[in-house]
């Protein structure tokens, strides 16, 4: 005997349009204050761009951005250190401003994302500004071993090797103040030491004991000539100057009588041979 086909079941349409009408009543009101935070914050985020742009110019960012060698790294791109700076610090607000408006609705991903980028960005600007305060230490200790030792060979080496350290410290402190430090700066400063000691313990103290000996005799011979040169040559300077105070004459030069202090153009050393003694009339 066959049994009666089921009879359809009944859908309540009018309940499942009233659940969307609900849920796009409730989507509205946050879709609003979504856009109008965006708007808002945008407005406010262009604002302090502006304000921290000409605080940071009128202290003196670009002169210190020019000691530091950036300007010159810089001579091709469209913004300057300055600019650049602003451009971090304005679109770091404006990851505050989006991560306000995605709190509306409610605990999401991207809030979650946006907020660790945010918690990251003081520690980047502050990195960035040890880079270019260390650049600029760096540049001007450089400039004054270069004048101090500009009569020996030695000199611009190391100028360049101090430098060289210093931009390396400020880059390392720089990472770690990013939070990088661990996963690149530290095997990479282990890897260097490890490579310098093995060529020390290999090399030095192996079979070049012998040519690193003369070697640094050589290295430190110059040096030592090199360095008493320049001290030579800065007492005389000196001495110059103590006379041109005092309006004596330098050594080496003539004096015509009836003149204070006025060297004869016509030295011993300037003198041809076929010119006759001196004439003061």
């Amino acid at each position: 005997m066959s049994q009666p086909l089921p009879l359809a079941l009944d859908v309540d349409f009018g309940a499942g349009i009233s659940q969307a009408w609900n849920a796009v009543a409730a989507f509205i009101p946050k879709f609003i204050g979504f856009l109008a935070i965006l708007l808002i914050g945008w407005f406010i985020a262009k604002l302090i761009a502006r304000v921290v742009d000409r605080l940071l110019r009128r202290v003196g960012s670009e002169k210190l951005a020019e000691r530091s060698g950036a300007t010159h790294a810089l001579r091709n791109s469209s913004y300057d250190a300055t600019g650049i700076l602003t451009k971090v610090i304005y679109f770091g607000l404006l990851l505050i401003v989006l991560q306000l408006a995605f709190g509306v609705f409610g605990p999401n991903p991207i809030s979650v994302m946006i907020q660790a980028v945010v918690a990251w960005l003081p520690r980047a600007v502050v990195a960035l500004v040890i880079v270019v305060v260390a650049m600029a230490i760096a540049r001007a200790v450089r400039e004054i071993i270069n004048d101090a030792l500009s009569g020996t060979s030695y000199g611009k080496v190391l100028a360049t090797i101090a430098w060289a350290f210093i931009v390396a410290l400020g880059a390392i402190a720089a990472l770690g103040q990013a939070g990088i430090a661990t996963a690149i700066t530290g095997p990479l400063l282990l890897a260097t030491l490890g490579t310098v000691a093995g060529i020390l313990i290999v090399g030095v103290g192996g079979g070049l004991i012998g040519p690193m000996r003369s070697r640094w005799e050589n290295w430190l011979t110059r040096a030592e000539s090199e360095t008493a040169g320049a001290r030579d040559s800065l007492g005389a300077y000196q001495r110059g100057r103590s006379d041109a105070a005092a309006g004596q004459p330098a050594p080496g030069t003539r004096t015509a009588p009836g003149a204070t202090g006025r060297p004869d153009a016509r030295g011993d050393q300037g003198r041809r041979g076929d010119e006759g003694p001196y004439d003061p009339m």
